[in-house]
C-alpha cells in the first residue's frame, strides 16, 4: 500500500528533498504545498534577476519534473492547519490532506525591526520574486534607495538598487559591515572598496522613526541625531524561521524560533521532519542553503527506510561577491578560542585582506577572513576541515607570490587535501570522487562539472576543482601549464601586469593585443576583476558586467 507525503514549501531546500526521494524507488504519493505563485528557484541568485535574468531563467526545477514523477503540486496554496492527531493539513483554499509522512520545508521570512514607519508605501524586504518585482516598480520614480542591514543580504540588495540606477545607501546598527563574518580590519578594506564604487555606509546607525521627508519621500531618523532622506526603503536585516505552523499544532520549537529536530531532522512527532532554515539543530539555525541540503539529504534517508547519514551540524564558512568584490570567511575567524593566534596582510594599494587563523603551536589552521582577493578560500577551507598539518612558516599563505615564486601554502593545501575532503559542498562531491573521474578521463572543467555535478550549482568551488585537476594531471605526467585559459597564454599575475603597463581598459583590447579567440567563462570574469583592481572602477557596471557568468544586462 502506497504512503502518503505532504511537503510544506517548495524553495530550494524542499525541492532538493524531492529530487532525492525521486531518484531512488519508493512506496510515495507526493503532495506539494507551495504558497509562491511557482515552483522552486535560485533564491541565492536574487540578485541577477535586476540586471536581466527572468523568473524562468533562475527556476531550479527541470521541465515535466512533476508530472514526470507524479507529484501533486498546489501552487499559491499554503497550509492554514495541521490535526497531528488525524494527520491531516487543511489548506489556504479549503484542501483536506491526509499524510503518513510531512516535511516542514518553509524556510524563513525577513526580519524588519520594530521601527515606527516601517509599513509606509515604498518600504519592502527583500525575499521573494514578488518582492524584487515591487522594489522594480518602485525604483522606477525614485532617485535614492536605503538598505537597512548591512550583512550578506542586506548588500546583496545593495548591489540590487544599485543595479536599478539608485543613489544607493546601506544602513547598519553594527560598527562594521557584515560583523558576523569578518573583524574590525577586513571591516575597514571592505568599506574602503564599497564606497569607492559609490555606495554611502552609515553604520553604527539605529534608526528611531521613518517619516515624511523634505527632499525625498522619506526621511529615516537616527539615535544620534543624525538623519537621511530617500525615496525607496529595502529592510533586510535577517531572517527569522517560519515556524508558526509548527507552534500552532503542537510541535517543540526552540526559546529563539526554529522546529527542533534530531540527527534525522525528526521533529518531536516521528512522522513529521523539517529541513533547512525553519529547522533548530541543537539550538541553532543555519541560514546558508548548503547545511538545508544536508538536511535534505538526511531526510530523504529516513523516508526512505534508512538510518545513515545523520546531521551532526555544519561548517558555516562561506564565500560570496558582495558589490562584486570577493568576501570570505571561514571558521573562527575572530579568533575567539583560548589557543587561537592569528596572521594578517592587508594590501591598501589592491585593497585586500588577509587573515589567517591558527592553533597555538601554528600546526593547524582554525579559521580565517579573505576580502578582494579569495583565491585561497577553498584550500583553507578543506584543510581546516581536514585538520591538515600547516607548512613550517603558515605565514607564507597569506603573503602574496609573484611570478617565479612557489607558494607554499596553496600547493601543500592542494596535495595534502585527503580523497575524502569535501570539494563541493551543494552536491556533496569529494576530492577523490574528482580524482577518480580524472583516472577515468575527464580531463577537462567541464568533463568534470559533468561527471560529477561539482561546480554546477554555487560556483564556489570551481577554483579549487581546477586546482585539483591540474595537480592531478600534473601527476600523472600530463604537461600542464599556467595558462588562464585556452584564449590566453599567460598567468593571471601575468595578465595584471599586461593590463596595469598596456593602460588596457577593456576585455576587447586585451584579447586583441594578447590573446586569440572569443574568450570564455574563466577568461572574462578574471579580466574584469583585473580591470576593476587597476583602474578602480565598479567591476559590474554596464560595460564589463557582460564579462560575468550572471548574464547581466
Amino acid at each position: 500500500m502506497r504512503r502518503k507525503l505532504i511537503v510544506i514549501g517548495n524553495g530550494m531546500v524542499g525541492q532538493r528533498l524531492l529530487e532525492y526521494v525521486t531518484g531512488e524507488a519508493h512506496d510515495f504519493d507526493i503532495t506539494v504545498l507551495c504558497e509562491e505563485p511557482r515552483p522552486a528557484y535560485d533564491r541565492v541568485g536574487l540578485t541577477s534577476f535586476f540586471s536581466g535574468k527572468t523568473a524562468k531563467d533562475l527556476t531550479l526545477v527541470e521541465e515535466s519534473f512533476f508530472d514526470r514523477n507524479a507529484i501533486t503540486l498546489h501552487l499559491d496554496e499554503k497550509a492554514e492547519s495541521i490535526d497531528r492527531s488525524a494527520k491531516r493539513v487543511t489548506t489556504s483554499r479549503g484542501r483536506e490532506l491526509e499524510y503518513d509522512k510531512l516535511v516542514f520545508a518553509t524556510g524563513s521570512y525577513p526580519f524588519v525591526p520594530p521601527v515606527p514607519g516601517r509599513d509606509r508605501a515604498g518600504c519592502f524586504v527583500y525575499r521573494t520574486i514578488e518582492d524584487l518585482e515591487a522594489i522594480r516598480a518602485a525604483a522606477t520614480t525614485s532617485k535614492i534607495g536605503v538598505v537597512v542591514g548591512g550583512g550578506l543580504l542586506g548588500l546583496e540588495a545593495a548591489k540590487a538598487l544599485k543595479d536599478l540606477g539608485l543613489q544607493t545607501h546601506v544602513v547598519e546598527f553594527a560598527p562594521r559591515l557584515i560583523a558576523v563574518q569578518i573583524d574590525d580590519g577586513g571591516g575597514r578594506v571592505l568599506r574602503r572598496k564599497i564606497a569607492d564604487l559609490g555606495v554611502g555606509i552609515h553604520t553604527s546607525k539605529n534608526t528611531t522613526e521613518i517619516v515624511d521627508g523634505e527632499t525625498a519621500r522619506h526621511c529615516m531618523k537616527f539615535a544620534d541625531g543624525t538623519s537621511l532622506e530617500t525615496d525607496l526603503i529595502v529592510f533586510s536585516a535577517g531572517i527569522r524561521p517560519r515556524d508558526e505552523l509548527a507552534r500552532a499544532c503542537g510541535l517543540q520549537v526552540s526559546e529563539r524560533g526554529g522546529i527542533v529536530i534530531d540527527n534525522g531532522c525528526h521533529t518531536s512527532d516521528p512522522d513529521i521532519f523539517a529541513i533547512g532554515e525553519c529547522a533548530t539543530w541543537n539550538g541553532k539555525v543555519y541560514g546558508l542553503v548548503a547545511p538545508g541540503y544536508q538536511m535534505a539529504t538526511v531526510c530523504a534517508a529516513r523516508l526512505l527506510g534508512r538510518t545513515d547519514p545523520c546531521f551532526a551540524g555544519a561548517d558555516m564558512s562561506t564565500k560570496l561577491k558582495l558589490l562584486g568584490v570577493d568576501v570570505a570567511s571561514l571558521g573562527d575567524a575572530h579568533a575567539t578560542l583560548s589557543n587561537a593566534r592569528a596572521y594578517t596582510f592587508v594590501d591598501e594599494h589592491r585593497q585586500t585582506y588577509k587573515k589567517l587563523v591558527v592553533n597555538e603551536d601554528g600546526t593547524r589552521l582554525l579559521g580565517g577572513i579573505l576580502i578582494g582577493d579569495a583565491e585561497d578560500y577553498g584550500i583553507w577551507l578543506q584543510m581546516m576541515l581536514d585538520g591538515t598539518k600547516l607548512p613550517e612558516h603558515p605565514e607564507t599563505m597569506i603573503v602574496p607570490s609573484f611570478e617565479g615564486d612557489a607558494k607554499q601554502g596553496r600547493a601543500t593545501g592542494v596535495a595534502a587535501l585527503s580523497e575524502s575532503a569535501q570539494i563541493c559542498s551543494c552536491n556533496n562531491v569529494s576530492k577523490g570522487a574528482l580524482c577518480a573521474a580524472i583516472e577515468a578521463g575527464c580531463t577537462t572543467i567541464g568533463a568534470l562539472k559533468s561527471a560529477t555535478k561539482a561546480a554546477t550549482s554555487c560556483g564556489g568551488c570551481s577554483s579549487l576543482v581546477a586546482q585539483i585537476l591540474k595537480a592531478e594531471l600534473a601527476s600523472r605526467g600530463v604537461a600542464v601549464n599556467n595558462h588562464l585559459c585556452e584564449h590566453f597564454p599567460y598567468s593571471r599575475q601575468q595578465l595584471y601586469h599586461l593590463v596595469r603597463v598596456g593602460k588596457l581598459r577593456s576585455f576587447g583590447e586585451v584579447l586583441e593585443k594578447h590573446g586569440r579567440g572569443l574568450g570564455c567563462d574563466v577568461c572574462k570574469p578574471t579580466l574584469a576583476s583585473i580591470m576593476a583592481s587597476c583602474w578602480n572602477e565598479f567591476i559590474l557596471k554596464r560595460d564589463q558586467a557582460v564579462l560575468q557568468d550572471t548574464n547581466d544586462y
